[in-house]
């Protein structure tokens, strides 16, 4: 089991930044990528990044890419989000989860674990 608890959301302006942390326990050996996804309300749950724990090979959407930094602890227990010039369409909550296997990254069925989520909400 890997249990997952993000933090860092809140209110940013458009433009601004923000920094979300997961912080991860229990068997992390077992989990070979972890992703951060987003959903907003009446939207599905949508890929935002992810990373590969070994080797720290990165993975974006195309709608963040050049704005969002995702990163890992070599200790292999905290990833981050940066998220730089921050629009309003980034507004949502943000989860974070883990997978153990190498199954497709980009899709939010290939993971096993998540967090509970945390809410950035942006103002114009």
């Amino acid at each position: 089991q890997v249990q997952l608890v993000e933090s860092g959301g809140g209110l940013v302006q458009a433009g601004g930044s923000l920094r979300l942390s997961c912080a991860a326990s229990g068997r992390t050996v077992s989990s070979n990528y972890m992703g951060w996804f987003r959903q907003a309300p009446g939207k599905e749950r949508e890929f935002v990044a992810a990373i590969r724990w070994s080797g720290g090979t990165t993975y974006y959407a195309d709608s963040v890419k050049g704005r969002f930094t995702v990163s890992r602890t070599n200790a292999k227990n905290t990833v981050y989000l940066q998220m730089n010039s921050v629009k309003p369409e980034d507004a949502a909550v943000y989860y974070c989860a883990a997978q153990t296997g190498d199954a497709y990254i980009y899709y939010a069925g290939s993971y096993t674990y998540w967090g509970q989520g945390t809410q950035v909400t942006v103002s114009s």
